[in-house]
């Protein structure tokens, strides 16, 4: 913990007391932000529930992301964990899991998602963003912000009707990689046929 934070040991527990009490403070920054971030966007009652889908899961991405080492160190941990600590992380984990659960409830009460287990597609959204802490890198090819796009509406899409896809919240950078993609389609298909 010291050496992730760049301090000696001694100078750490000038610090904190205890091992503890550090992973307490961390607990309650890695969750009870997050948890508090989350509600607030599904309160926003200006967005319809798969643009707040998207925002939440888009959010979760940038924040694992942002706070990788952070992020990383309390997973690693949490084995490790006090009886008293471990209640914590679970608690924090659990709002922020709710939040999203609450989400998919409403957009499944809607007709906007499919009709699936809300707990287990909250898992998986927070599977799918998670993940990024452990290979986005910000200094690699793609930008923070294409990857939470891109994540956040893989999260989405799993859940919509597939009639609702094609009418479904996507960023300017998604359709300008669609364009992309169609016109690469084109260019293919062209140079087949001339081969032909």
């Amino acid at each position: 913990i010291a050496e992730a934070m760049g301090l000696k040991r001694p100078a750490l527990y000038y610090y904190f007391k205890s091992k503890d009490e550090l992973l307490d403070r961390l607990i309650v920054e890695a969750t009870s932000g997050p948890a508090h971030d989350l509600n607030k966007i599904a309160a926003r009652s200006e967005l319809d529930v798969v643009a707040r889908l998207h925002a939440m899961a888009r959010h979760i991405v940038v924040w694992v992301t942002s706070n990788r080492d952070r992020f990383l160190l309390l997973v690693k941990s949490e084995a490790d964990l006090s009886p008293a600590s471990a209640k914590k992380f679970n608690e924090g984990r659990r709002a922020a899991l709710d939040a999203v659960v609450s989400v998919i409830e409403e957009g499944i009460d809607a007709g906007e998602f499919r009709p699936v287990e809300p707990q287990v597609a909250a898992f998986g959204v927070w599977g799918i963003c998670n993940w990024a802490a452990w290979w986005y890198h910000p200094d690699g090819e793609t930008p923070l912000d294409t990857v939470a796009d891109q994540l956040a509406e893989m999260a989405v899409a799993g859940l919509q009707r597939a009639e609702r896809r094609e009418s479904a919240v996507v960023s300017p950078r998604s359709m300008v990689a669609a364009l992309r993609e169609q016109l690469d389609q084109l260019d293919q298909a062209l140079n087949r046929d001339q081969v032909s």
